[in-house]
């Protein structure tokens, strides 16, 4: 059994898929970037804060995964799109484009000896290429609702998967969960 620090579905619908026993425990953090930080340094610092952040407050000594994910299109960070306008404008800078998908992973266990966290982290970082996309399809895509919470505007594995002609890298990482790189992280931390 481990602690999922995270409430979303796609990360407990992986979990499931490759059968590893969790229950759900949301990390309150402030995901605000630091000035001068990097993309990777970014996302793997909220990934490790979340488990970190759960694993302390339990103190149980169950392994606690968190995780960050985010899209990089030309070094611009791509997050949740704030209205209609801002969904737009991010799908047309992707169409026709490859984007990277970072996605880091932390597996955190309280220490009662220490007082402290144990953590593991690390990243996967993918490429999605989408194709040229119509007026139409953004117009439609964004009347379908999926994309008003998704970093980057978009949902690999809904209704945006018929926009994607080229993926480099993990697509359970593009998803939000790189179940490989995962599985091997909770093995090395059972200890």
């Amino acid at each position: 059994m481990i602690v999922l620090a995270s409430a979303s579905p796609r990360r407990a619908q992986l979990l499931q898929q490759v059968a590893i026993e969790f229950e759900r425990q949301s990390a309150d953090i402030d995901e605000t970037p630091h000035a001068g930080e990097s993309a990777t340094a970014l996302v793997e610092r909220l990934a490790r804060e979340k488990a970190e952040a759960v694993a302390g407050s339990r103190r149980d000594g169950l392994l606690v995964l968190g995780a960050d994910t985010i899209g990089l299109l030309n070094d611009d960070i791509l997050v949740k799109p704030k209205n209609v306008t801002d969904f737009r404008g991010m799908m047309r800078r992707m169409s026709g484009q490859t984007h990277k998908v970072i996605t880091a992973i932390a597996v955190a266990k309280w220490c009662s000896q220490t007082q402290q966290c144990q953590v593991e982290s690390g990243q996967v970082s993918s490429e999605v290429t989408f194709k040229i996309l119509s007026e139409q399809e953004i117009a439609h895509y964004w009347s379908t609702g999926e994309p008003a919470d998704k970093a980057g505007g978009y949902a690999i594995q809904g209704y945006a998967g018929q926009f994607v002609t080229h993926i480099a890298g993990s697509y359970s990482a593009i998803v939000g969960l790189p179940l490989c790189e995962t599985v091997a992280m909770l093995n090395r931390m059972k200890d």
